[in-house]
């Protein structure tokens, strides 16, 4: 057998935005099941379905563009795969993109290194207002808050901010957030240091930004 490594780019909407990343994982692995595509597994006393999910979506998200890696035991058409697998992935879950890449590339979690966030707030504060109080948070040298009990400074999390657009009672904000192991920004925590977190939002992570494999990988 001549097992496959595939990238498949998808989106996340609807109920599907409320479960946890865990049992997204699991949606995933019962629908390549039940399309018949053969799923490569671990080795071990307790083998797992070789799948990686770029970064864990948070709870209440939707994505336009979220990544997942499959490794297959035999080779595929890509047309097949995904043809295999809309037939059995649940509403909500919509492939967008998939593509071959070699075995030996580095693990898709460990080349994430930002997301980019749509956030939209319900709002009355002018934006003329929301715009300043982006540059005051941008020009700061620190941003010290706390999560879990833990200090740590926001503000080199903020790779950038900006105000998309504002209107009828909402504003958009685009957020471009690390998203390193140990140095990960979140959207309401931005919001919260903006001081717009207590009116209702809904965020859409627009898309993963990972760094550049290897030479000897590509």
């Amino acid at each position: 057998m001549s097992e496959t490594r595939w990238r498949i780019t998808y989106s996340v909407e609807g109920p599907l935005r409320y479960i946890s990343h865990l049992e997204q994982v699991r949606v995933w692995e019962r629908a390549i099941r039940r399309a018949g595509l053969p799923l490569a597994y671990s080795g071990g006393f307790t083998p797992r379905p070789r799948l990686q999910v770029a970064a864990p979506l948070p709870l209440g998200f939707a994505s336009e563009a979220e990544w997942l890696d499959l490794w297959l035991e035999q080779p595929a058409e890509p047309e097949t795969i995904v043809q295999a697998l809309a037939a059995t992935l649940p509403e909500g879950l919509t492939i967008r993109s998939i593509e071959e890449i070699p075995l030996g590339a580095p693990s898709l979690p460990s080349q994430v290194v930002a997301a980019e966030y749509a956030v939209t707030v319900e709002t009355a504060i002018p934006a003329e207002e929301i715009r300043g109080r982006i540059e005051g948070l941008l020009a700061a040298e620190a941003l010290p808050r706390e999560r879990r009990g833990r200090p740590y400074d926001l503000r080199p999390l903020i790779l950038d901010l900006r105000l998309e657009k504002a209107g009828a009672g909402e504003c958009v904000l685009t957020m471009l957030l690390s998203a390193r192991e140990g140095a990960t920004g979140r959207p309401e925590e931005v919001l919260d240091a903006l001081g717009l977190a207590d009116g209702f939002f809904r965020v859409t992570r627009r898309s993963i930004h990972l760094t550049a494999p290897p030479a000897s990988a590509r």
